[in-house]
């Protein structure tokens, strides 16, 4: 295979802007031969736009045509991965948009048609292409703070309007979207969170719905986690916030790192303070250590980064930086999370599925649609920074 023939799956903000950078030629070894969406203005948009590319009205013909050796699905979230089981039992390589699912009940099925069919398969978890967040897993998952102490995140900068939230019939809604800000915005967070930290062992949730939009799902939420070895995380986010903070501390035994204005600042101590404490016969001593600041020297490649490590996988080998399979353990985190708040307790990670999954249903049971803005101008086929990393 020379190109991978690609199809975008939802033609909304996040597919048009795919489809656009593969059309033009942008992602070397993609052709996009191939675009769906059930919306019709959408698919007129998409045949206005692109020229000898496919245009159809369901996922499911897309497959049937044969044209394809991959897809990348940018469809609600509920919809990412009946797609694509779909799309792997058809022989398909699948990237998918974040998050994985909205429940882990189906994204454990998902995952087990992946396995069987053999295909590539990724996530658009475009954050892990910032270098400092590179750099932070690499420190911590290389021992080089030590044992996990604490880490503190406070990501309250994803700042959203009611006019964002009106834009789609499906946002903000339990039957639509599945969740509020840790579901929508937060999943990049959560993700970096574990790819440097690892999962706790439980959580607990504490989500404000509708506190400062008229929504019915949360909009600011406050996870305190715990982990094997009682070590500790507390993760804070919201929507409603302006001008909101992006700061990441993670502590160790042998010291500690800081992200926050585009650069990380590492303090590593001389000795592990674990020794130092039992070893040292002064009352207040302060232990020796060594201060780096690194600036962020390179824009991350974000999703055109992403999209080139997929082609790269499927036609080189190369190893993914956000294999599919990664897609659960956010997911594990903000199903806790919900599950906890919802029931005021303390939730174990791996969380319950069929627990989790029957409490959702009942959300959205009772969860109204409402009428989405048409043309919502940010559908251009352009990538907003706002799904970048912002300080």
């Amino acid at each position: 295979m020379e190109k991978v023939r690609v199809g975008v799956i939802g033609f909304g903000n996040m597919g048009s802007a795919h489809a656009k950078h593969i059309y033009d030629g942008l992602i070397n070894g993609m052709e996009l031969v191939a675009v769906c969406d059930t919306d019709e203005a959408k698919r007129e948009k998409a045949k206005a736009a692109f020229q000898n590319v496919e245009v159809f009205a369901s996922h499911r013909e897309l497959l049937k045509a044969g044209l394809t050796d991959a897809v990348i699905i940018a469809t609600p979230h509920y919809f990412h991965c009946p797609i694509a089981i779909d799309a792997f039992n058809a022989g398909q390589h699948v990237l998918s948009e974040k998050p994985a699912g909205v429940y882990t009940k189906q994204i454990l099925e998902m995952n087990e048609a992946a396995k069987k069919s053999g295909k590539i398969f990724a996530i658009m978890f475009n954050q892990r292409t910032n270098m400092l967040f590179k750099k932070a897993h690499d420190m911590v998952q290389n021992g080089e703070l030590g044992e996990l102490k604490r880490m503190v995140w406070i990501i309250t900068n994803w700042y959203r309007t009611q006019h964002y939230y009106d834009s789609g019939s499906w946002r903000a809604t339990w039957a639509g979207e599945g969740g509020g800000v840790l579901l929508n915005q937060a999943p990049h967070n959560l993700d970096i969170w574990q790819w440097i930290c690892g999962l706790p062992k439980r959580v607990r949730g504490f989500c404000s719905v509708a506190k400062y939009h008229h929504i019915e799902v949360e909009d600011d939420a406050t996870i305190y986690a715990e982990y094997e070895n009682g070590a500790t995380g507390i993760f804070i986010t919201s929507t409603g916030e302006a001008p909101g903070t992006n700061r990441l501390e993670i502590g160790g035994t042998k010291g500690k790192l800081v992200i926050e204005g585009g650069k990380m600042t590492v303090t590593k101590l001389k000795v592990d303070e674990r020794e130092f404490c039992f070893d040292c016969e002064d009352n207040f001593s302060t232990i020796p250590s060594e201060v780096e600041v690194i600036e962020q020297t390179e824009k991350e490649s974000a999703h055109m980064g992403i999209l080139r490590n997929f082609t790269n996988a499927i036609l080189h080998g190369e190893a993914l930086l956000s294999p599919g399979y990664d897609g659960i353990n956010e997911v594990q985190l903000s199903n806790a999370a919900y599950l906890s708040s919802w029931k005021d307790k303390w939730v174990e990670i791996p969380v319950n599925a069929d627990e989790y999954y029957e409490e959702l249903r009942k959300k959205a049971e009772n969860s109204e649609l409402h009428e989405g803005i048409k043309n919502d101008k940010h559908a251009d086929m352009k990538y907003s920074e706002r799904w970048s990393v912002r300080w």
